[in-house]
């Protein structure tokens, strides 16, 4: 064991360095540090919970990719996708994808006696991923589609079966249009009820079976209106984005689902942006807290700087010892941040204590993203940045005379 690791210890151990001032001074160093580490780990925690949850739901609702056709135009009808060139079993096996379904969205109307509802109208096929819905799902399940005969059943938001009071097992006539026709009714019986919290997606849409959406638009069975590309991870979204596209066809196009809701995009990039501002003034405020700390506990143990640079010690070890003294110093301080900040984040994780309005947070409750690495990558953070920024105010050291120290009390 080196002389400087030795001598910090025997400091750190010692019943000496109890008296009021030194106390004090450990406290406030230790209070610091605890306080750095509970606001960083709740941050980053609850920051990258967030954005992780609302890019999930929105991915695990319709994809993180959406094939479309070219004829498709601004309104919610899709267009048939153009079987030039679309190279379906190339898609399926693109490094990265998950699974795809097949899709057909009409625009309509749900009415009741005392109030309508504009909604879309999703059709979905027997490849419909059930399992990846059921996150959703508050009451019921979704329609079972066979795509052999027309399926009556649909899954609507909370939001709009609120909005119409309808319940489970009740039925909904719903109004669709056709260009110089009168317009489509058509009867379904209410088999789940769902929820995202994302008011774009919950506002409008019903999911139902394809073969009606078909019907509405006049299109063959064999047909459909795109396809929702799931991914094994999200964050590959930009790998596996140009590979989709050469596997669609010139006459057919991809979209990302970041460029189909930008606005929530948007609001979840401010995530990093507010994220990297705590982490910066919580670092700042330990490192000058720290720095405070070392630089009282020089001034206090001058006459034992003076005695050791007598004994021979070189300024290079004391310096050593009295950064590694503060460095000893911190640990208490983050033991206590991550045990609190991590017992928080658990509680909050398992029981969800703190809730969010959905229309304003797209999540109805704080999310917490409890990463092991990232827990550890804070503490050896802080810790790494304060011994280097350590560095320099140790350097009053060097400027002690061992000669006015030994006489200094």
């Amino acid at each position: 064991m080196s002389f400087p690791l030795y001598f910090s210890k025997k400091i750190a151990l010692s019943k000496d360095n109890k008296n009021n001032l030194s106390r004090i001074i450990i406290f406030i160093g230790r209070l610091s540090v605890a306080l750095g580490v509970l606001v960083s780990l709740i941050t980053v925690s609850t920051g990258l919970g967030t954005k992780y949850a609302i890019k999930n739901r929105l991915t695990d609702f319709g994809g993180a990719i959406e094939v479309k056709s070219t004829k498709t135009n601004s309104s919610y009808n899709s267009s048939v996708l153009n079987p030039e060139g679309f190279d379906i079993q190339k898609l399926k096996t693109i490094d990265g994808v998950a699974g795809l379904q097949k899709v057909v969205t009409v625009s309509g109307i749900l009415r009741t006696e005392d109030n309508f509802a504009g909604i879309i109208f999703k059709g979905i096929g027997k490849d419909f991923d059930h399992n990846r819905f059921k996150k959703f799902l508050i009451e019921g399940e979704t329609p079972q589609v066979t795509e052999d005969v027309f399926n009556g059943n649909v899954a609507i938001s909370q939001k709009i079966a609120g909005d119409l009071h309808k319940k489970l097992n009740d039925s909904v006539v719903a109004i669709f249009s056709k260009e110089n026709q009168k317009p489509l009714y058509r009867k379904f019986k209410i088999v789940g009820i769902y929820k995202t919290d994302i008011k774009m997606i919950d506002d409008l849409y019903i999911i139902g079976g394809i073969n009606h959406a078909r019907k509405i638009l006049g299109i063959e069975r064999s047909q459909v209106g795109g396809y929702e590309v799931f991914l094994n991870n999200s964050d590959d979204l930009n790998i596996v984005f140009p590979k989709v596209e050469d596997a669609i066809g010139y006459r057919n196009y991809a979209e990302k689902i970041t460029d189909l809701y930008p606005q929530i995009v948007d609001w979840i990039n401010i995530f990093d942006t507010n994220i990297a501002l705590i982490i910066i003034i919580m670092l700042i405020v330990v490192v000058t807290n720290i720095i405070m700390v070392l630089l009282i506990l020089i001034i206090e143990r001058t006459n034992s700087i003076g005695m050791l640079k007598a004994l021979g010690a070189s300024n290079v070890q004391i310096r050593k010892i009295f950064i590694n003294y503060t460095i000893m110093i911190m640990v208490p301080g983050l033991l206590v941040g991550n045990a609190i900040g991590i017992g928080l984040l658990l509680i909050q994780k398992l029981f969800g204590v703190i809730k969010l309005n959905p229309e304003n947070y797209y999540v109805s409750e704080v999310p917490v993203d409890l990463n092991p690495l990232l827990i550890l990558a804070i503490s050896a953070g802080i810790l790494f940045i304060s011994a280097i920024a350590l560095i320099l105010p140790s350097y009053l050291i060097s400027k002690i005379s061992p000669v006015k120290a030994v006489k200094y009390n």
